[in-house]
């Protein structure tokens, strides 16, 4: 069973495939839609922890790490340091990976790392207010995302560790509400 969903593309099943993809009915194109690559970071000067509160839905006014959505051409190192720039006009000098977080509900899979603050910084224009918090300091009620949550936890476990594994999701969070 097919349905028109423009002009060009009807819903279909591709030969070979076992899901539903928009299909060119002019030359058979599959157009996949795939998650989206978020890259940010856990980012430190000495002991504290640069936070942004956010501009922008979803979320405004929570706060949250520096991230977002991964460019064309560019590496997730890359996005994770166009990210800090972006939101918090800041200079970061990535560690390592600290995580890689799956979030099937809303199509994302999230690549966090540990980075040292290396510049000042400012709010930037998807940020309201910027900071740097000390670990008992940290608005932990008012945290933009759980995503958010599982970072900080993951990184409060690898303080003091040259080498560990990268984390993933936390056990019991197939179903993220933010």
């Amino acid at each position: 069973m097919t349905q028109t969903v423009d002009e060009n593309f009807e819903l279909g099943v591709p030969d070979g495939d076992d899901r539903e993809r928009r299909i060119c009915q002019t030359c058979g194109f599959v157009d996949y839609r795939n998650p989206r690559i978020v890259a940010g970071s856990v980012v430190t000067k000495g002991d504290q922890i640069l936070l942004c509160k956010r501009a922008i839905e979803p979320r405004k006014g929570f706060w949250t790490l520096p991230a977002g959505y991964m460019e064309l051409g560019e590496t997730i190192e890359e996005a994770a340091q166009r990210e800090a720039r972006e939101e918090a006009c800041a200079t970061i000098d990535i560690d390592r990976m600290l995580a890689t977080y799956s979030i099937p509900r809303i199509g994302q899979v999230q690549v966090m790392f540990r980075a040292r603050l290396v510049s000042d910084f400012k709010a930037g224009p998807e940020s309201i207010d910027v900071q740097l918090f000390d670990w008992k300091d940290i608005p932990w009620s008012e945290l933009a995302f759980p995503t958010v949550v599982w970072a900080l936890t993951h990184y409060a476990e690898t303080r003091g560790k040259a080498d560990f594994v990268p984390y993933g999701n936390p056990p019991n969070t197939d179903k993220v509400t933010r």
